[in-house]
């Protein structure tokens, strides 16, 4: 073998060893066990990008969780899935009620126009109390009233009510343009709240977004795994964003979560005074006097109410911490999931590298060792050349197709699709498809071989080379003439042997009609010079004839067709200048010039033998 043989042999084999090294490595894993109760599996923390700024209730958690839960594809990906909706929802409940209690706490500054819309819902509410209150009064008199009185009673009751309709619709309206205005936040959260538990009612299934390709990470054909692979790699960066959305919230109330834990460790003395305060009142102390007690009584009330608050709000903020935790981990896990199907993708795309490359490996060994049996014949070379071109051809396209099936599969409806294939190659490469059948014919047994003499759509020569699609003759001239070569060579796509015809003048026995021209004067015996040169050239022929004849009778016999002659026959005819003779004899093809030549001579030995018996 070339060493270039040796160096593509070694690159194989290298890409072959790496390939199967990639296999092993690539190998499927068990999937982590995933639970109900638990919702993930062990992962590492990660660290916080930076905080964001902080919506009035931030849902963004239950949001992420809806949108994730629509790329689920399996069943414990639905299971992770159900799992994040659940701890996200509850983390977004307890957001809303550390919101209300913030809003409680710290209410906004009003503006002007805030202020009055607020006085007019204040208005309101007290308007409505007030229709409330006298709604309850005259349905109790009524209840009590005599039947001369119930009547008017229950006039009085109607229009109360219409009253407190009338009352409810202005509140109703100034509550919604203080809420607009910004200056009631706690109507507002409310407001969220309930569509919120208005949404976890309904329970809508999400929209699944999941990408069909996904599901063909276990394929075996590489174009399906490539899709497979880049959709888990696409659905992997959006689990990865939900996870590192979930760590940044859990890093930003950490923070929060420390300082307020900080306040309210350093109010800790404030809060045992306040609780000895409230002891002090409730042993009712006669040194005070009523209304130093009611404003002590107070403020030490409203004081435990602070940092009853400041306490609920610490265990909430760390069961929110929880959540989000939680809530990265099952986002890790669902990662986890992701991966071990992408590393089994991969695995699949490089079983099928290492299918091709064994297909490349293959055709490479066929195509050496047609090189390597073809190479020891000794037959016609350019024959054999041709042979080991065809058959090279043949294994590079059969290998070929099987790497086209590794990347692409088989069709779906692949008898249909090959018979549209095929028709559409036949016609478009109709004559590349004649031309390449026309050479098994001239390859056959009534074919052509190098060194025939031939005519072929009217050009004759001597063939040359017979290739898989043409056919090379150097030009003759033409038969009746003398045949030497006029240098040109003439090619011709093979599909002639199909189509159209051809002569082989080479064929057993070569044999070929020749003919002699003689004129004789007027003044000559033309019977005595006739019965003479048929003598001449019967004799001279009469091996060839006896030859020919044995040929043509085998050929005959076995098509069933008349025999024929191969005797010489004279054609005498008159002209102005005296008699015309021709004499048609069988030769062979390549013997004819030298027959022809000798008949000549002899033709003129018998000629001057007879003018000299005249003269004498």
């Amino acid at each position: 073998m070339k060493p270039i043989h040796w160096i593509t042999a070694t690159v194989l084999f290298l890409l072959m060893a790496l390939t199967i090294v990639g296999l092993v490595r690539t190998r499927e894993q068990k999937l982590p066990a995933v639970t109900e109760e638990t919702g993930k599996a062990p992962t590492a923390r990660i660290q916080a990008r930076g905080a964001a700024k902080r919506p009035l209730v931030d849902e963004t958690p239950l949001l992420t969780a809806r949108r994730m839960s629509a790329l689920a594809s399996t069943t414990e990906e639905e299971s992770l899935a159900h799992q994040a909706l659940k701890v996200s929802d509850h983390e977004v409940d307890l957001a809303f009620f550390d919101a209300l209690r913030t809003a409680e706490e710290s209410p906004p500054p009003l503006s002007p126009e805030a202020k009055l819309l607020s006085e007019r819902k204040n208005k309101a509410t007290l308007a409505l109390k007030e229709d409330q209150e006298s709604i309850a009064a005259l349905t109790r008199r009524l209840a009590a009233a005599p039947e001369s009185q119930k009547e008017n009673l229950q006039d009085q009751i109607d229009v109360a009510k219409a009253q407190l309709d009338l009352d409810q619709d202005e509140f109703d309206d100034a509550a919604e343009d203080l809420e607009q205005a910004g200056g009631d936040p706690q109507s507002k959260i409310k407001r969220l709240k309930a569509e919120h538990d208005a949404g976890d009612r309904t329970n809508v299934q999400p929209v699944s977004a999941v990408n069909p390709h996904e599901l063909d990470y276990k394929a075996h054909t590489m174009l399906a795994v490539i899709r497979a692979w880049k959709a888990l790699r696409d659905k992997k960066t959006l689990i990865e964003g939900a996870r590192q959305e979930a760590a940044d919230k859990a890093q930003r109330l950490t923070q929060r979560h420390t300082i307020l834990a900080a306040q309210v460790e350093k109010e800790k003395e404030n809060r045992e005074a306040a609780k000895q305060q409230a002891k002090g009142f409730a042993t009712g102390s006669k040194a005070s006097s009523r209304d130093e007690s009611k404003a002590g009584a107070q403020t030490a009330l409203d004081s435990l109410k602070q940092f009853s608050r400041d306490q609920k709000n610490l265990a909430d903020q760390g069961r929110r911490i929880q959540d989000e935790q939680e809530l990265s981990d099952t986002y890790a896990s669902w990662i986890g999931l992701v991966d071990i199907r992408q590393r089994a993708a991969l695995h699949n795309l490089i079983e099928s590298l290492l299918w091709i490359l064994v297909v490349a490996l293959v055709v490479y060994m066929a195509n050496r060792l047609i090189d390597r049996l073809f190479g020891g014949m000794t037959a016609e070379n350019k024959r054999i050349e041709t042979l080991r071109a065809v058959a090279k051809f043949g294994a590079e396209v059969l290998g070929a197709i099987v790497i086209l099936f590794i990347v692409f599969g088989m069709p779906s409806e692949t008898t249909t699709i090959l018979g549209l294939a095929g028709a559409g190659l036949t016609v478009a490469s109709k004559d590349v498809i004649m031309a390449f059948f026309g050479w098994f014919l001239l390859m056959g047994r009534n074919g052509i071989r190098v060194g025939d003499w031939v005519e072929i759509n009217g050009v004759g020569g001597e063939v040359i080379e017979i290739g898989l699609l043409k056919t090379v003759l150097l030009e003759t001239g033409n038969w009746a003439d003398a045949g030497h070569p006029t240098g040109r060579r003439v090619s011709f796509v093979n599909s002639f042997a199909i189509e159209g015809h051809y002569f082989n003048f080479s064929t057993s026995g070569q044999w070929m009609w020749d003919e002699l021209q003689l004129t004789l004067s007027a003044d000559q015996d033309p019977y005595a010079v006739v019965d003479g040169l048929q003598k001449l050239v019967a004799k001279d022929t009469e091996a060839n004839a006896k030859k020919a004849e044995q040929e043509w009778q085998h050929t005959t016999t076995r098509y069933h067709v008349q025999t024929f002659s191969a005797e010489p026959a004279i054609n005498v005819r008159p002209s102005g200048s005296g008699v015309e003779v021709r004499v048609r004899y069988i030769t062979r093809a390549y013997e004819r010039h030298e027959t022809r030549k000798r008949l000549y001579e002899e033709v003129l030995a018998m000629m001057r033998g007879k003018t000299a018996e005249v003269k004498a």
